[in-house]
């Protein structure tokens, strides 16, 4: 690949999407010359450490058109003049007859100014989720006549109307995703199943390694050393907090315990009155969106991970939650549900705990349990420290996507 590719980013820096930074920093590291095209501005205060180690450049597109409104008339005056406007402009147009929103005319905007800013020598444009930064970069592939390729990850694919994914799957050169049940979906709906790559996200162990000490034998019976759950991930409904809310009131009162939860999220607010509702405000911290070596040390210093994943409403599911993995790399057992991809890096019974999604009093008798019996604990944790040291580190999705991005014979 000679020219540079450019990444599309529905919000860059954010501290909810570590894996993404840590493929383009690895990827950057083996030889990509990157170039970083967000959608929007980040709102998260703080970073990540890999973010400050990431050397491309980062163009931010107008969050909204009214926002820049000379820079997109440029953009639309120069896109026109280009070869693949005018196929670009009828693909839009059938999108929009079919999604008449706002949304979608702002996607056209910003492809627009992408299409003016991309450098001349871009090789390829690569979308991270298949919605939104797809689009924008599928119709800018189309008016710059650049090939383009996408990371799909999971609301982006259950939650985009089937038509899109069929026609975007037929427009771009190859999709990776990061689960088998994803993978599976989206091949199923392609004209070239091959196009369909699958390459798990994994974990960088050298930013996770393995835990220096033991933890102690907890058991629940000392109020002044509990047993310590923790949670990291946003304040979501797919993430099913309401449901461990539910469960931790349910716990047997001779249980001593205290739950950690780091996240941001638009349900916080409604969680924490929840937990008000339910008497458990005592028992909880809620510390908010931290950086990677906060969430570490948590990780480290906790006895029990759990993460109550549930199939919102909408079809909104995760795929397989990359804090999963994180909690097993430091030997942590892990409760979580069989939706979606979890299955695929936990055995219930073997390697962690699965319980089925909204079931409170199922949730709420497998923490129980993990919580009186320390040595349940030991076991799971390192089992599951050995499945996922064993499979799924970062090295093997990142060959498949250094082959796809041309990068297999460069040094």
């Amino acid at each position: 690949m000679n020219g540079p590719v450019a990444i599309v980013l529905k919000g860059y820096p954010r501290l909810s999407e570590t894996f993404i930074a840590q493929e383009i920093h690895a990827l950057e590291q083996r030889g990509l010359d990157i170039r970083l095209i967000s959608l929007r501005h980040p709102t998260d205060k703080r970073r990540h450490p890999v973010h400050d180690e990431i050397s491309a450049p980062v163009n931010y597109l107008p969050e909204y058109l009214g926002d820049e409104p000379a820079r997109v008339l440029h953009g639309w005056r120069a896109a026109r003049k280009k070869p693949g406007f005018g196929r670009a402009l009828r693909v839009w147009l059938r999108d929009l007859v079919r999604d008449p929103t706002r949304n979608r005319v702002r996607r056209f905007g910003q492809a627009l100014v992408l299409a003016m800013e991309l450098p001349p020598d871009t090789s390829q444009i690569h979308a991270h989720f298949m919605h939104t930064p797809a689009s924008v970069a599928r119709y800018a592939s189309m008016i710059c006549q650049v090939p383009w390729s996408c990371s799909a990850h999971a609301k982006d694919i259950w939650t985009s109307p089937e038509w899109e994914k069929r026609e975007k799957l037929a427009d771009c050169d190859w999709l990776v995703t990061c689960t088998a049940v994803n993978a599976e979906h989206l091949a199923g709906l392609a004209l070239h199943p091959e196009k369909v790559l699958l390459a798990y996200h994994g974990l960088d162990f050298g930013r996770f390694a393995c835990p220096a000490h033991n933890r102690p034998p907890r058991d629940g019976s000392d109020a002044d050393d509990p047993v310590t759950l923790l949670s990291v991930g946003r304040a979501v409904n797919k993430k099913g907090f309401d449901v461990l809310l539910q469960a931790l009131a349910e716990i047997p009162p001779g249980l001593q315990w205290r739950y950690i939860h780091i996240g941001g999220g638009e349900d916080l607010e409604t969680l924490k009155r929840q937990a008000a509702d339910l008497s458990l405000n005592e028992r909880i911290s809620w510390l908010g969106a931290l950086p990677q070596e906060e969430v570490l040390a948590n990780y480290r210093g906790a006895d029990l991970f759990v993460l109550p994943c549930r199939i919102s409403a909408n079809g909104d599911r995760d795929g397989l939650p990359n804090v999963l993995m994180e909690a097993q790399s430091q030997g942590l057992a892990c409760v979580s549900t069989d939706v979606s991809a979890i299955p695929e890096l936990i055995a219930n019974g073997v390697t962690g705990i699965l319980v089925p999604p909204e079931d409170r009093q199922a949730l709420a008798h497998a923490l129980a349990g993990l919580i009186a019996h320390p040595p349940d604990r030991v076991r799971l944790g390192k089992a599951g420290l050995e499945n996922v040291r064993a499979g799924f580190g970062m090295e093997a999705g990142l060959d498949k996507l250094a082959a796809a991005f041309g990068l297999e014979d460069q040094d």
